[in-house]
């Protein structure tokens, strides 16, 4: 049967270009750039970011109201109960030295201790002549803590104005003293020059154990060298260099031959190779009577 509409036309149509546009083309292109792909993803939200705050702030109201809500979020935190410090504890002080290290402190408690500076506290802390070292923590329960390495004294610093002050075994002050009195039991030294020779003093006085009831003390000479002065008046002249081998050799020799208990005024051991005895006029006479020498006309 044939069909009534006539023949069919058939129309083709274009095939479609699968191959992208220019601009298409460039935009791939482009994306498939790392730095591209920062920029759009990262720098373009920030930079819509910091427009809309630069917009927001540019109005000075809005920046004061801004300002003052987080300076009020900021004291609320920071003035909490558990950032409150009320007490000061000191360890490792003398309670003498713990009152002077609080009222050093100064600090009006209670306290955030986020208003404490600690460095600064420090500071003044081991400001005081007794303080070798200083550290400071913040506990819980509000409790500022000061850990104190305290000086001890090892010696007594006689100064030329009669004024009597403790050392500790750098040479360093840890405190004046009235008297001598009040601490018998450190060793004397005296001169000026004293306090930077601490380490050689002491090895002196360990030298001079055996006759350590009889020492007195020590005199710096000229800030180079020391006078060991012993009870009776007797005075042993160390050398500048070699002094605690110099005096070790005379202890020796005291022990063999008893010599400081004679009458003997002072002992110089300055020239190593040629020590001298100064006798008393006593000794001395008695002495030059013995080698036959008279001595009728001399002058004690």
């Amino acid at each position: 049967m044939q069909s009534l509409g006539g023949p069919r036309v058939y129309t083709r149509q274009p095939r479609r270009d699968p191959a992208p546009s220019r601009w298409q083309y460039r935009m791939q292109r482009l994306w498939l750039t790392p730095l591209f792909r920062v920029l759009f993803r990262v720098g373009l939200p920030c930079f819509v970011i910091a427009m809309v705050v630069g917009i927001y702030a540019s109005d000075e109201g809005r920046r004061a109201a801004l300002t003052g809500t987080f300076t009020e979020l900021k004291e609320k935190f920071q003035n909490r109960p558990e950032f409150m410090v009320g007490l000061v504890s000191v360890e490792g002080a003398s309670p003498e030295l713990a009152e002077a290290i609080r009222a050093r402190v100064g600090l009006k408690l209670p306290l955030s201790s986020f208003d404490i500076d600690l460095d600064a506290v420090k500071a003044r802390v081991e400001e005081l002549d007794a303080v070798a070292n200083a550290e400071l923590r913040v506990r819980s329960g509000g409790v500022l803590q000061v850990l104190i390495t305290e000086r001890m004294p090892v010696l007594l610093w006689r100064l030329e104005d009669e004024r009597l002050e403790m050392l500790d075994e750098t040479g360093h002050r840890v405190a004046g003293l009235a008297a001598r009195t009040d601490r018998p039991d450190l060793p004397l030294v005296a001169g000026a020059g004293a306090d930077v020779a601490t380490g050689e003093a002491l090895e002196i006085f360990a030298a001079a154990q055996p006759i350590l009831p009889r020492v007195r003390g020590l005199v710096r000479v000229g800030e180079r060298r020391w006078d060991l002065v012993l009870d009776r008046n007797q005075k042993i002249l160390l050398p500048a260099e070699n002094a605690v081998a110099a005096l070790e050799r005379l202890m020796a020799l005291d022990k063999a031959e008893d010599l400081l208990a004679r009458d003997v005024l002072s002992v110089d051991l300055r020239n190593e190779k040629r020590p001298v005895l100064r006798l008393a006029p006593y000794a001395l006479n008695e002495h030059r009577k013995a080698q036959g020498i008279d001595t009728s006309g001399s002058e004690l």
